[in-house]
């Protein structure tokens, strides 16, 4: 006879002890979730915790039935890490030329070959100052950058404000006669400052991702004309999701603040002229009067 005609309430039969008498009692599995979920062993791994265990005299049993009841149960280690407020907005300038960004980057032609990106960006309008393409990692290509935006820059009485990772290539003798010499201050992000070099980070990630890597990169000539085209069109055409329509060249050169303005003005225009086209047909079931009512 079944339990069920027997009056057992154990739907399951691999839970009833008498089937199963080697599982784990009831008694022994509390003890280690108290264990589990205990701020005193918090630092303590879980498969050493069941050794732990062991150990103490509490519970004798496996890692794995540890693991096993960890899922099971869904206990969670009081293990919250604590890390200083990092900042929500990142670093921001209020005109150009007042904080730049530097950094390097690469990437590996068909056959492995690895081709170096360097850039320099203007924080205020997100704009491409100066980049080069090298086959190899020198400390004359970060320079070369470098004074490739100082000569293009379009306040030439400022005194930008150069954010760096700790690279050879931004702290070397070349630099520093940079620095010496007035024409930039530099800063080491996350060191001398609390803001990341992200902006110049995410702008690799962009050229890479939605670019570079939709094309075979067989030689250094191709990847260069290949970045040549991205920033042109990066600059001057493609519109920056921080501004209003805006490409990074209007913010730079600050010829483009009507954009914001005329944009508005034919998103009315076309919204006036959609409910027009809309409104205008009309069958045997409805009238213009109807719809428009």
């Amino acid at each position: 006879m079944g339990r069920a005609k027997q009056g057992c309430g154990i739907a399951d039969r691999v839970t009833c002890a008498r089937f199963a008498p080697n599982q784990l009692t009831a008694e022994e599995v509390l003890a280690i979730g108290q264990m589990v979920t205990a701020e005193r062993y918090r630092h303590v791994p879980t498969g050493r915790l069941a050794v732990l265990a062991q150990r103490l005299g509490n519970v004798f049993a496996s890692p794995a039935t540890w693991y096993r009841l960890v899922r099971d149960h869904g206990w969670r280690r009081p293990m919250t890490r604590m890390h200083p407020a990092s900042p929500k907005v990142g670093v921001r300038a209020g005109k150009p030329d007042e904080i730049w960004h530097i950094d390097t980057s690469c990437v590996r032609l068909v056959d492995g070959t690895k081709v170096w990106l360097h850039a320099v960006i203007d924080n205020f309008s997100r704009k491409i100052l100066a980049w080069r393409v090298a086959e190899r990692f020198e400390i004359s290509s970060a320079i070369a950058v470098l004074q490739a935006a100082v000569r293009n820059a379009v306040s030439g009485e400022s005194r930008p404000q150069l954010m760096t990772d700790g690279g050879v290539e931004n702290f070397n003798g070349e630099v520093d006669e940079l620095v010496g010499s007035g024409l930039l201050s530099r800063v080491r992000a996350l060191v001398d400052v609390r803001f990341s070099n992200s902006m110049i980070e995410t702008w690799w990630r962009t050229i890479k991702h939605q670019w570079l890597f939709l094309h075979r990169l067989e030689t250094v000539s191709a990847v260069r004309r290949h970045v040549e085209f991205y920033v042109a069109e990066y600059n001057a055409v493609i519109p920056h999701t921080a501004f209003r329509g805006q490409t990074p060249d209007e913010v730079y050169f600050g010829h483009g603040d009507q954009v914001p303005e005329e944009l508005e003005t034919g998103r009315r225009a076309a919204q006036a002229s959609r409910l027009a086209a809309n409104r205008a047909p009309s069958c045997s079931a409805c009238s213009p009067q109807d719809v428009a009512a």
